[in-house]
């Protein structure tokens, strides 16, 4: 009996000494003091530590075991559970509420040492905010950009009577943020009436320094409001600082008719996908004026420590001198890395994955022209320079030409007619191989053609001079490309670009139509798209000009300046040469046209006389005559009288005469064109277009390259 009694007498000790223990750490952690002096009172409290304070709490914040209140903890949380609205914001009140009402409004201050931790230097979550609410009950409240306080249908409610001061380290442009490091006041909305870039200014000269709330340091911040003069007063400065003597934010609001007579005082944050952790490590309140009670930093809880272990002293010690040849080693293969990868950075995009097989390596194609050295450039024009490689492994000879291309704008497209080309197979065109795509450029890659373009064996001197019969056979050989291009593929391709130095010549010199990089396509019986005005002057069709669409019949026209390119040994547009040209006069401002001097030829009676010189009487004068004339059937001025290239074939392999009547037709019609000032205009009306009056006057082989492109 007497042991059971003094059993139950040591029980009751303990149990009472743990209350008191219990007491004095709620002392401690908190020292609440109500002073009422009639209607008014002053209420004031200070946390130096949130270790045993009996915080309302709810969501995600919780008071860590070494005193932290964590408002937010996404580290951990499930990804299941960072999608439960409940469970992805936290709020943490002072457990009284507070009478801010007596006869009138009273005024209030505090102040809080706060961080935010983020998983990234640059990166974080939505903030959090210090508010006044009339509830402890913001379960209707959203996470992420509404900081667990409002939602879409009550942001911006009067009726929420919620005073608060955000903290936000994400611009949300539908709540007008001024930037993403920002502290604004906020009344019934997360609209800020009035809002500043986080820092503070110094006290000495006055200059403003940034404060970057996800530095992971700790800050303190001081709210004043004074309800004599309705102004709210935000500071803030890192912690163990002294509050500045110049306010971060100063701006009148009347809180009267906003904080309820009776509210909760406390803390609001909520989570994003960014892993994040909001602390206040101490906080200090006071209504009824004057300053909140001072927070004690020596009894402030410590951060937790971010980041590995210290290494020990030895390892401090031995780690640079270990490091610094291994620093040295990493610098230099990192700068040799860096330059490879610049050399070979490529542009690649998701949607390209479909065109995967059409595509090639930057890499490859570097090594395969031994870094696109001068000394491989085949050619260069208006619309890129070509290059000739051998690609590495199947020793493959290629051409590779580079087109530039700053505008990302239709490039899939582009890319996809490209591709599409790429399945043409014909004798007498150019492969395509495939493409490959860098930061303002676009990599075309050809078969390799070694006996070069057409042009160079037809304008220059050192090469032979091309005998009739080659010419014939190079011209057939177009026309069948074409042919194949226009009627008998599975879509129609346009070319838009035909002429002498796009058709390149193989081993054997028979004729490839090549350079697709103008090409267009649609479907057989399908209208053709208006598109911007490209080719080269002199293969321009009329009706390509004024109306920007590229049409077989487009295709024809330019097959026509083509054909009597080659058979005449000259191009389209000249300059004029002090010399007596023959025939009728072809020739305005200075400049000669073909197309007007076979005319004239023709209707003296002697168009076999335009054919090139330089063949003498070698070349059969019946073949001459019908390349000539069909070659004027092909450049009629109405597109409706127009061959197509299906008779154009016929008319070359003899299959069908040309038609004896032809050149009668196109007499009264070409006549409405004729000389200087009707027909040539057709061709200068689009050049001037594109460049001043000024540069109207241009060279000959300015004339002859330029490509007059209005963009892809």
């Amino acid at each position: 009996m007497c042991v059971c009694v003094m059993r139950q007498a040591v029980q009751c000790r303990r149990v009472m000494a743990a209350k008191f223990c219990f007491l004095l750490m709620v002392a401690a952690a908190a020292a609440v003091v109500v002073v009422e002096a009639g209607d008014d009172a002053t209420v004031e409290f200070a946390y130096d530590g949130f270790g045993g304070a009996a915080l309302s709490l709810d969501g995600m914040a919780a008071v860590t075991p070494a005193g932290l209140l964590l408002l937010t903890n996404d580290t951990n949380m499930a990804s299941s559970q960072r999608n439960d609205t409940a469970m992805s914001k936290g709020h943490a009140f002072h457990p009284e509420p507070v009478r801010f009402h007596g006869p009138a409004m009273s005024s209030f201050s505090t102040t809080f040492v706060f961080a935010i931790v983020s998983e990234f230097l640059d990166l974080s979550t939505s903030g959090f905010a210090f508010l006044v609410s009339p509830t402890t009950d913001l379960s209707t409240a959203m996470p992420q950009q509404y900081l667990g306080m409002f939602n879409g249908t009550d942001n911006g409610d009067p009726n929420n009577r919620v005073f608060a001061v955000e903290f936000d380290t994400v611009r949300n442009p539908e709540f007008a943020d001024i930037n993403n490091n920002h502290v604004g006041v906020d009344v019934n909305s997360l609209n800020s009436s009035a809002a500043a870039p986080a820092g503070y200014y110094d006290d000495g000269d006055g200059a403003f320094w940034n404060l970057s709330l996800i530095s992971r340091e700790p800050m303190q911040v001081w709210v004043d409001y004074d309800a004599g003069t309705t102004e709210i007063t935000v500071a803030m400065a890192p912690a163990r600082r002294s509050r500045p003597k110049r306010p971060l934010l100063q701006t009148k609001l009347n809180l009267s008719a906003v904080i309820a007579d009776t509210a909760y005082v406390g803390f609001s944050s909520a989570s994003s996908i960014v892993l994040v952790k909001h602390y206040v490590l101490g906080w200090s309140f006071r209504l009824g004026g004057g300053d909140a009670p001072a927070l004690d930093y020596a009894k402030l809880p410590k951060l937790p420590r971010i980041g590995p272990k210290p290494r020990s002293k030895a390892l401090t010690v031995a780690l640079p001198i270990a490091t610094t040849a291994a620093v040295l080693a990493a610098v230099a293969a990192a700068f040799v890395l860096l330059r490879r990868r610049r050399r070979y950075a490529e542009l690649r995009e998701d949607w390209e994955v479909e065109f995967g097989p059409h595509r090639f390596a930057y890499k490859d194609l570097y090594d395969a022209t031994g870094g696109f050295k001068d000394k491989r450039l085949l050619g260069a024009g208006g619309f890129g320079r070509v290059y000739k490689g051998v690609l590495p492994g199947s020793r493959t000879e290629i051409a590779v030409k580079k087109v530039s291309h700053e505008s990302r704008q239709g490039m899939k497209e582009f890319v996809a007619e490209v591709v599409s080309i790429g399945r043409l197979r014909h004798r007498n065109l150019v492969q395509l191989l495939g493409y490959c795509r860098r930061k303002g450029e676009l990599l075309l890659v050809y078969d390799y053609m070694p006996n070069g373009s057409l042009d160079k064996h037809l304008h220059y001197h050192d090469k032979p001079v091309l005998d009739w019969a080659r010419r014939l056979h190079i011209i057939r050989g177009v026309a069948a490309g074409l042919l194949y291009m226009h009627e008998d593929w599975e879509k129609v391709v346009i070319h838009r670009d035909i002429k002498a130095s796009n058709v390149l010549l193989d081993a054997e010199m028979n004729g490839r139509l090549g350079d697709f990089g103008l090409a267009r396509l649609y479907d057989h019986g399908a209208d053709p798209h208006t598109t911007h005005v490209v080719g080269t002057m002199g293969y321009l069709a009329p009706e390509l000009v004024r109306t920007g669409r590229a049409t077989t019949l487009s295709d024809v026209f330019a097959f026509g300046a083509f054909v009597l390119e080659v058979a005449c040994g000259r191009r389209p547009v000249e300059e004029e040469e002090e010399e007596d040209t023959g025939g009728a006069a072809a020739t305005a401002g200075g400049r000669f046209v073909l197309v007007d001097w076979v005319l004239g030829h023709w209707r003296e009676g002697s168009i076999a006389a335009a054919v090139d010189a330089r063949l003498g009487s070698e070349y059969d004068a019946a073949e001459a005559d019908m390349v000539l004339r069909l070659g004027l059937a092909c450049l009629h001025p109405s597109p409706a009288a127009r061959p197509s290239m299906r008779q154009v074939t016929q008319y070359l392999d003899g299959s069908a005469p040309l038609p004896e009547e032809l050149p009668a037709t196109m007499h009264a019609t070409f006549s409405a064109f004729e000389g200087v000032g009707k027909y040539q205009p057709l061709f200068e009306s689009w050049y001037v277009c594109g460049r001043s009056a000024s540069t109207a006057t241009m060279s000959v082989a300015a004339m002859s390259d330029i490509a007059l492109s209005g963009g892809r």
